[in-house]
This record gives structure tokens, sequence and C-alpha cells, in this order.
């Protein structure tokens, strides 16, 4: 598993409640969530390897 670093996140209010509830519907924490949110974020623009994929096979 990768190494964590803890770092300090400023969100508005209302955002955090809503992804306090997201969290909560899958039965995640809101940091699991934050963390799942960016992960797929990355994937999504190609900045992140998806898992069992090669660079050359990312089609």
């Amino acid at each position: 598993m990768a190494k964590k670093k803890p770092f300090v996140l400023r969100i508005d209010q209302e955002m955090l409640e809503k992804i306090e509830k997201w969290a909560a519907d899958e039965f995640r924490s809101t940091n699991g969530q934050l963390e799942w949110i960016i992960r797929e974020a990355l994937k999504k623009s190609g900045r992140l390897r998806q898992e069992g994929k090669t660079p050359e096979s990312s089609d």
C-alpha cells in the first residue's frame, strides 16, 4: 500500500456536507470518499494508470 501523506483541505461547508452524505450512502468514510473521487478523476483524465493496464494497452 502506498504511503499516505496528510494535508489540510479547505472546503466549502455545503460541499463538505454533500460529500459526507455521499460517503455515508456508499458506506465510506469522508476521507475514503474524497480519495475515491480524486482517484476516479485522475483515471478519467488519463493521469493515473488504470489497474491491470499498461500505458500501451490503455485503449
